[in-house]
Formats: structure tokens, sequence, C-alpha cells
């Protein structure tokens, strides 16, 4: 076994610890994953625990408001709709519309579907028109789509949330691609993008955010914090 392999087989046992100790099972997010994969969906949500880092930013912030960018099966949705109070929103942006209605039945199943709304197509004609829609603006955005286009994301992002709003984005780090500035990988690029765009909005102090490395069953990875200026 290669020393990655070796660090990829711990990395895999420690997130599962976290999984048998603080999340446990749960009938309808184990079941959003099945008929993803059964669909044919890539394998790519987030994992337990992340969905669930995710479900507590939600309730640390109070949101009340959640736009997510990028659906697939529902996975995070539906942890990011349990965060939510009674009269809660997750608005959640999807491009394919097969994968869409794959998401619809596991939302659906987990008994969140009066919180979620999901809107089919390219995302940033989607952001577009929520911004010509003057829709109310979100107090969380969860960017986890194609990532060549996250700068273009952000960017839409922060016309849509409030003022005190935290962002977070996902996939940012690439395998350790970020830092590399001979890859011509597409999602580092992006990724290399959005940072330089980060680093000029904190210097004109419209956002705080910083950026975490992650290892993990999804393997080497990191996202993106940041917090808008109130």
């Amino acid at each position: 076994m290669s020393a990655t392999e070796a660090s990829k087989t711990v990395w895999d046992d420690v997130d599962g610890y976290i999984e048998e100790q603080l999340i446990g099972p749960d009938l309808a997010l184990d079941d959003a994953l099945r008929a993803s994969i059964e669909a044919g969906l890539p394998a790519i949500a987030v994992s337990p625990a992340q969905g669930k880092m995710l479900h507590l930013l939600a309730r640390i912030h109070r949101a009340r408001r959640i736009l997510e960018i990028g659906t697939l099966g529902g996975y995070s949705t539906i942890w990011l709709a349990r965060a939510l109070p009674p009269d809660g929103r997750v608005e959640t942006l999807e491009l394919d519309a097969a994968y869409a209605a794959i998401a619809a039945e596991n939302i659906e199943r987990a008994g969140v579907a009066d919180l979620v709304h999901i809107r089919v197509g390219p995302a940033l004609d989607t952001l577009d028109e929520l911004i010509e829609e003057r829709v109310e603006p979100f107090d969380m955005v969860f960017i986890d789509a194609d990532k060549p286009s996250t700068p273009e994301y952000f960017e839409r992002a922060l016309e849509l949330i409030v003022p005190g709003g935290v962002i977070v984005s996902d996939n940012v780090v690439r395998g350790g691609g970020l830092a590399d500035p001979d890859s011509d990988d597409a999602g580092a690029l992006g990724m290399r993008r959005f940072h330089e765009l980060l680093s000029r909005a904190s210097a004109s102090g419209r956002v705080d955010a910083t950026s975490i490395q992650t290892v993990g069953v999804k393997g080497y990875d990191g996202f993106t914090l940041a917090i808008v200026s109130p």
C-alpha cells in the first residue's frame, strides 16, 4: 500500500468514527444517497460530517433563507432544510433536470419538501433572474456547483445576501491544485480566480474570509467561509 493509500484509509476510518459517534444512522439521508447512486448521479455529494457542518453553520447563523448553488441529489439540501425554522426556505439551483427530479423525490421522502424550491437551469442565468426579481435576500449561500464558475457564483451571491450573511464554498483546494501556479486543471484555475476575488473583496472590507484544507472520505480538498460585512 502506498503512503497516499494508507493516508486515505486513515481519513476514511476517522470519518467513519465521527459519523458513528456524532451523526448516527439516518434513513432519509441514506435513502437519498442510495437513490442518487442508483440513478447514476456522480458520487460527489458532501460527506455526512460535512453535511452536518453545513447544518450547524445554518443553525448558528439562525438562517431563515438559504441559497444553494448545485443541488445534485438533494443530500446537502436536506441537511440545510433541517436547520430552518418552519417559515424558512432553501432555494436550490440545479442545471440537470434529471438530477433535479431525483433530488425532489429525495427531499419529499425526507419530509422537507415544503421548505425547498428547486430551480432548474444554468445557475448563472438563474442567479441573474433572482437578482432581477429582487427576491428577499438570503442569510446563507452554499456554493457547490461547477468549479470554474465559482468566482461568478460568488459575485452573484454578494448581490443576493443580507449584510452579515455567510457564504460557504466547497471543493476549493482541489487536491492541492489551488496552490499550483502551473496547474491547467479548470477547477483549480477557477478556485485560484475565486481566491483572488476573495482577496480583493477582503481588502475592500466587503467580506472577511478564510479557506480550510480538509481530508476525509472525499479525499483532500477544502472549503471557504466568508462573512459579508454588515
